[in-house]
């Protein structure tokens, strides 16, 4: 019988055996999110400011929502790495399913945001309330990265829950595979600097 699962409620254990995803931990397998990052200039340090002063002005009263933390945090992050210009368009709630080797599980779930280049999924983003760790967010985002239509290509992920952000890399060549970076922090100027200079990076690579 197959049984169906809500995306949001798969575990990483379940992906290893029913899909045969592999976490890799040798660092030589990612490390776009590492080398030849791009430099940010005057005017994207200034708008970090601001997304990162709006950030911390809004904690201060509540956790943000998750569809806060998609408005003040991601959509500024998107709109400065390009990601709303030719060639690059947004997608956002895009179902997707996912059937195991054995046929015997289904996944589905909805993308919150997925960013597309000629149908080739380039970014599949999780966003969390600030109240979450981001790492929940982890296996809903790899069984998404799982229904990717160009098994050649990487795959980049980012979780976000406002205060942290996570990217994740999937290869679907032989048995899938993913690796993660450490969790960068808003609070950090050079870690949320990063986290632009990663997503720049990311656009760059796809257009190759």
């Amino acid at each position: 019988m197959v049984q169906t699962i809500p995306a949001r409620d798969i575990s990483l254990y379940e992906l290893e055996e029913k899909f045969g995803l592999q976490l890799v931990t040798n660092a030589d397998f990612f490390t776009e999110w590492t080398n030849d990052l791009p430099s940010l200039n005057d005017a994207e340090n200034l708008s970090l400011e601001r997304v990162k002063s709006n950030y911390l002005n809004l904690t201060q009263r509540r956790p943000m929502s998750e569809e806060a933390v998609k408005m003040v945090v991601l959509s500024p992050l998107l709109d400065l790495a390009g990601f709303y210009q030719p060639p690059f368009e947004i997608e956002t709630e895009k179902s997707t399913d996912i059937s195991a080797v054995d046929e015997s599980i289904i996944v589905k779930g909805n993308i919150d945001v997925l960013v597309i280049q000629k149908r080739l999924v380039v970014l599949v983003i999780e966003s969390k309330s600030t109240k979450f760790d981001v790492l929940t967010a982890l296996p809903q985002a790899l069984a998404y990265m799982l229904d990717t239509p160009n098994i050649e290509q990487p795959t980049f992920g980012l979780l976000v829950n406002g205060r942290e952000f996570v990217f994740v890399k999937q290869v679907q060549q032989e048995k899938p595979k993913y690796a993660r970076s450490y969790a960068l922090s808003i609070e950090r100027d050079a870690e949320f600097q990063q986290v632009l200079s990663i997503l720049k990076r990311i656009g760059q690579l796809i257009l190759l």
